[in-house]
């Protein structure tokens, strides 16, 4: 099997915008769990709203693969599935390195999913001494010292980071001077690369102050509503024969 090193994704010199990638792991996900079904076919509505995006998207951004579907038909799921792995680089091997083995680090590597979709976590990095030949998720680590040598010998071009935000930069250079040419940064920081390296952050706060922006412009939404609502006067009713029981009792359930 082929690795990280002999072969790059074909998406940014085939024109593919940035827009369209990051929608086809969506699109991927949601085919995976159709071909375990065994779902052969699928309409590009059924697929975009299992996907979250609109159909027009959809199709607009299977246009940029080469693949147009069927009318009356759909796309066939498991074409798609390889079609879409592949330009996404998933039908090899991507050793990753994981660099910061704290809480974060150790859920990381112990994540199922990693393996499943064509990354293989090839060593787990930590500054603490301490942690050196610990097993986390079935996998020794290893000292900060031997970081260059781990990405040289297993030919690793994908890391991910882990570690506070001060240690971060540091480690990042260290990785990039190494070799690497993306890295997942979850540490709460920016990080300063050069030209050829790709960054993608992932910080956890950030998304949750987001939704707390939501859940406050919600409640000031309703809170709105209900003092701009008018006052429901209570009707007095004089009850006439009709409205009566046949004991002269008001009805358990009013008439309409």
């Amino acid at each position: 099997m082929a690795t990280g090193r002999t072969h790059r994704p074909a998406t940014r010199s085939r024109g593919i915008p940035e827009a369209t990638v990051a929608r086809l792991p969506l699109y991927l996900r949601a085919l995976t769990a159709l071909s375990e079904r065994s779902v052969p076919t699928v309409s590009s509505e059924e697929l975009a709203a299992a996907a979250g995006v609109n159909s027009a998207k959809l199709r607009k951004d299977f246009s940029y693969l080469g693949s147009y579907g069927t009318r009356g038909v759909g796309y066939d799921v498991e074409y798609l599935v390889y079609q879409i792995s592949r330009e996404l680089g998933l039908t090899q091997d991507w050793p990753v390195v994981i660099v910061g083995i704290g809480n974060l680090g150790a859920a990381l590597a112990n994540y199922g999913g990693f393996a499943s979709r064509g990354f293989r976590v090839a060593a787990l990095i930590d500054a603490d001494p301490a942690m050196a030949g610990k097993p986390v998720a079935g996998i020794p680590v290893q000292h900060t010292d031997e970081l260059e040598s781990i990405i040289q010998d297993n030919g690793v071009s994908i890391g991910v980071i882990a570690t506070p935000a001060g240690a971060a930069q540091q480690v990042c250079d260290r990785l990039v001077a190494a070799g690497v040419t993306s890295i997942l940064n979850f540490a709460p920081t920016v990080l300063s690369v050069p030209d050829g390296v790709d960054v993608r952050k992932v910080d956890l706060s950030i998304e949750l102050q987001i939704l707390a922006f939501h859940e406050q412009r919600k409640a000031g939404e309703e809170a709105t509503a209900t003092a701009e609502s008018p006052a429901v006067p209570t009707a007095t009713r004089t009850e006439s024969a009709t409205d009566q029981g046949p004991d002269g009792d008001v009805p358990a359930v009013m008439p309409a």
